[in-house]
């Protein structure tokens, strides 16, 4: 694979692609060491599928808690091998509990010749293959620094160096002057951060000033920060050390503090992650059928593409394509400027109850929410959550009150507190509240919750036209 094509990746791909090639070789090495150990075929197969079904689970949990397939950890070797090491010796550990347990193995192989096969070919397929495909993908995220100072510079340097990232631009102080290059765009003063991030789509936000100096613009910047739900990170260090070192130095290990403006809960939100993967898959394994009647009947009552591609606003105001079942004739988006003034719902959203654009198929399964459901790829690939704000319309973004703008501060998703409260009989405002609740008050028992109560609405219709 050359070097200009590993460029042209996709940012995160090697993370996915690291999970199915470890879960082949673990389902691999384990049928090969059964047959190493002359146990293969000498009995029941039950105790292996039980084996492998555990211990699948068992590495899924565990790669979720230490984020070992996070797109955005930046571990070095020691690290990678330490965790590759864990999860071989969690598969282990399971199979010696079964093995114990019942003393009649069976198919089940021995622990040396298993150990034999996983460690060493797990740990080279992460530190000689993925670490470099990782390193050659498009940057994940984008960040904005503050300050074209010997700080800001010098951190846009350090970003830039990581590859992990990618420096959309640089704003000024009040008191700096426009350097003549800078490593990225020059996109105006601080005082200008509102109307930018309404405009630019940031994952986070450097503010690489002196507290002395620029404390008020930095408490402004701060301010506008919070007001988006925009993470923001400021220098660590107020002063110059020459051989000081903090003591949790992984913190800071960038020179940063970094803010966020919810309740990270990390090892919920990396179970909720897991959630998403396994619950989507398995869902649109279990929906194929309905899946093909529907884009049957799609195809036979109208003209035009099954699926609907439409450019939505995802985490941090980033835009992605959300795909529905077509439900609409296919100039709808054309027809929607005509309709602009039978708008039913208040504030930047258009919703209408007997819309002229919808088909009659498409009446159907708007009605219950199956239009929807080819979002379930959305999820997937990590575009959307089953749970979390509807992902709005770039245009509707556009209109959206500073405040109302934090609701891009979480995975857009599938269903959350509006869907289940009345869904269009609800007026815009209290859909904005609603979804300020549930960042706010977010928690994986509160998914679960808001899961079970979608359910109903779904199958009875509610709130929705």
């Amino acid at each position: 694979m050359s070097s200009h094509l590993l460029k042209r990746l996709a940012p995160g791909i090697s993370a996915k692609f690291n999970l199915g090639v470890d879960l082949m070789w673990f389902w691999t090495a384990t049928v090969l060491a059964s047959i190493w150990s002359g146990r293969w075929g000498t009995s029941s197969s039950s105790d292996l599928a039980t084996f492998l079904t555990v211990a699948t689970i068992a590495w899924l949990l565990t790669a979720t808690s230490l984020r070992h397939y996070d797109p955005a950890s930046d571990r070095d070797v020691m690290d990678d091998a330490a965790m590759v090491s864990v999860l071989v010796l969690a598969v282990t550990t399971v199979l010696a509990l079964i093995s114990l347990a019942t003393p009649n193995t069976g198919t089940l192989p021995r622990l040396p010749e298993f150990l034999v096969l996983m460690w060493p070919t797990l740990l080279a397929l992460r530190l000689l293959v993925f670490r470099h495909i990782a390193a050659r993908e498009a940057p994940l995220d984008e960040v904005l620094i503050v300050g074209v100072g010997a700080m800001g510079r010098f951190t846009a340097e350090d970003i830039i160096k990581k590859g992990r990232r990618h420096v959309v631009g640089f704003m000024r102080f009040d008191d700096e002057k426009e350097p003549e290059s800078l490593s990225a765009p020059f996109m105006g003063p601080v005082s200008e951060l509102e109307q930018l991030l309404r405009t630019v789509a940031v994952s986070e936000v450097y503010v690489a000033g002196n507290s002395l100096k620029h404390g008020e613009a930095m408490q402004a910047a701060i301010k506008v920060c919070e007001k988006f739900g925009i993470p923001f990170a400021l220098p660590a260090y107020p002063f110059r050390l020459d051989r000081a070192r903090p003591v949790a130095s992984k913190t800071i290990a960038d020179g940063y503090v970094h803010y966020v403006s919810i309740d990270v809960k990390p090892g919920q939100m990396a179970l909720k992650r897991l959630f998403d993967i396994v619950l989507s898959s398995l869902a649109l394994w279990a929906l194929l059928p309905l899946f093909t009647v529907v884009a049957v009947l799609i195809k036979l009552t109208s003209r035009g593409p099954i699926l609907f591609r439409q450019h939505r606003v995802g985490l941090y105001g980033k835009s992605f394509n959300m795909l529905k079942f077509r439900s609409m004739v296919i100039n709808a988006e054309e027809l929607k400027a005509k309709l602009e003034k039978l708008n039913e719902q208040a504030g930047p959203v258009f919703k209408m109850k007997n819309d002229p654009r919808v088909t009659g198929i498409g009446r159907f399964i708007r009605k219950f929410s199956i239009d929807e459901l080819p979002q379930l790829v959305n999820v997937l690939r990590g575009d959307m959550s089953i749970v979390g704000p509807r992902p709005p319309v770039p245009p509707e973004v556009a209109k959206y009150e500073a405040w109302q703008r934090r609701r891009l501060s979480v995975r857009p998703g599938l269903t959350c507190i509006w869907q289940v409260s009345g869904r269009n009989q609800i007026s815009f405002d209290q859909w904005m509240y609603m979804d300020m609740e549930y960042i706010d008050h977010w928690s994986l028992r509160n998914d679960v919750s808001l899961i079970l109560k979608t359910f109903p609405v779904v199958f009875t219709g509610r709130g929705a036209s």
